[in-house]
């Protein structure tokens, strides 16, 4: 069993930044992959980034490429997602996600954060 358990999130205003943090518990294997997906009202859970065990890769969705970053402490298995420049349409409530490979499909990921959300005012 994997538990996530998420923090950082909260309100900003337009153009500033916030760092989210994920620490993972459990079998290692079922965290060689981990991700940040986020979900705004109405709508469905996107994939946002993710990062393999020790980092050597990391993947973006094209609406943040540039202004946030990925990046994991493999000894205390946490993943970090620092968030720059951030608008008004990245709110949403940010759930970090685990699985055994790389993945952008949320339907693939058995292990999920209790989410936090991020507020950017304009």
């Amino acid at each position: 069993q994997v538990q996530l358990v998420e923090s950082g999130g909260g309100l900003v205003q337009a153009g500033g930044s916030l760092r989210l943090s994920c620490a993972a518990s459990g079998r290692t294997l079922d965290t060689n992959f981990m991700a940040w997906f986020r979900q705004a009202p109405g709508k469905e859970r996107d994939f946002v980034a993710g990062i393999s065990r020790f980092g050597r890769s990391t993947y973006y969705a094209d609406s943040v490429k540039g202004r946030f970053t990925i990046s994991r402490d493999s000894p205390k298995n946490t993943a970090y997602l620092q968030m720059n420049s951030l608008k008004p349409e990245d709110t949403a409530v940010y759930y970090c996600a685990a699985h055994r490979r790389m993945s952008t499909d949320r339907k693939d990921y058995d292990y999920w954060g209790q989410g936090t959300q991020v507020t950017v005012s304009s």
